[in-house]
């Protein structure tokens, strides 16, 4: 089989992930970090495309490999309009959308952008994006929010999410749309999800105030608490919204939205960072529990993945809590980078279909 090369481009708030894949195996991967120095003269995210497209260039001269057999360039999906899962040719309805998106800024917008662009150095490559975080299988009843004027939304870490419940159905021996999973994403934000028969019928909105805290993100906070403190004119809208989404959970409480800081200060005997962290296994053991009653207690298994999930006593901490429900496999780290490629790789190779996006 003729070898093909498949490039990830994964755009985070302060650092851009990118691999090179020869088929199935990486021959290179690099997190390059950008200071604020570096993002402080662009205002919106999308303006900062040029400057990461440019960076992501230079570290491709370093690689050995010819270009024309780059066939494939995946970038992390950013926040299009809802979508099922799956492979999604760049086209100009995405473009529009990650540029103007309906749904709102993130720097994953930047990576259907930066691919689509970089199709254009590599003659023979095609650009596509991926389970994009505003994937969306919910059940209807899952919508319901307890007023109409509000629906409940999927946002969430469905690369991962996804990319872990397959690899656990391949460890099983069992089809991922036969199976019966609670999905546990424990990252910078943390997404618990529902997946049944290969949809994920629930999940929490990881950005927009639903669920556990994390490491830069409050979560459910009590509402009318909320409400008087927006009437209040001490902060800006924006002010606010940054409390809630970026200086929340474990920045708020103990200064660092560093997990492994937080645990290593637990280990020195830290009474504080003790209470603040296992508050937040607390509060994840809860949200698993709400969705073992949305799989009505019939759960296959739940897995625990992100880069949290690297810490025995945080997990040993939910572990207490929920291991009555189901077995429970740890499958630490983010594996976006290998699922970007291995869909890649599958919609090449004709595995799976090329979505549309319109």
């Amino acid at each position: 089989m003729e070898d093909i090369f498949i490039i990830a481009i994964n755009p985070g708030s302060t650092s851009t992930k990118i691999a090179v894949f020869r088929n199935n195996k990486s021959i290179y991967v690099e997190n390059i970090k950008h200071s604020t120095e570096d993002l402080e003269p662009f205002e919106k995210i999308t303006d900062q495309f040029q400057f990461r497209k440019n960076v992501i260039l230079e570290k491709l001269k370093n690689i050995n490999f010819d270009p024309k057999k780059v066939k494939v360039i995946m970038g992390r999906g950013g926040m299009v309009r809802p979508i099922e899962s799956g492979v999604y040719k760049i086209n100009d309805a995405i473009k529009k959308d990650l540029i103007d998106s309906p749904v709102g800024e993130h720097a994953s917008n930047l990576g259907g952008l930066i691919a689509q662009n970089l199709a254009v150095e590599f003659p023979n490559a095609e650009a596509y994006i991926t389970d994009p975080v505003v994937v969306d299988e919910m059940d209807e009843i899952a919508r319901v929010s307890g007023h109409p004027m509000f629906e409940r939304k999927s946002i969430f870490h469905a690369l991962n999410q996804k990319a872990t419940a397959r690899r656990h159905a391949r460890v099983v021996g069992k089809p991922y749309n036969e199976l019966a999973l609670i999905v546990v994403h424990l990252g910078g934000g943390i997404s618990i999800g529902a997946h049944k028969n290969g949809r994920v019928i629930d999940v929490n909105h990881a950005v927009g105030g639903e669920g556990p805290f994390s490491p830069e993100r409050a979560g459910t906070v009590p509402v009318t608490d909320l409400i008087k403190l927006c009437y209040s004119d001490r902060y800006t809208q924006k002010e606010i919204t940054k409390m809630l989404v970026g200086k929340g959970g474990l920045i708020a409480y103990l200064g660092t939205n560093d997990a492994y800081e937080v645990e290593q200060r637990v280990k020195k005997g830290d009474t504080e960072a003790e209470f603040i962290y296992e508050a937040m296994a607390y509060q994840v053991s809860k949200t698993i529990g709400e969705m073992s009653t949305v799989l009505k207690g019939d759960v296959d298994g739940i897995l625990i993945t992100g880069g949290i999930a690297y810490d025995k006593w945080f997990i040993d901490k939910i572990r207490e809590r929920v291991a009555w429900i189901a077995k429970i496999f740890i499958y630490p780290g983010e594996n976006e980078m290998e699922a970007l490629a291995m869909n890649g790789l599958r919609a090449f190779r004709g595995e799976i279909e090329i979505r549309e996006y319109q």
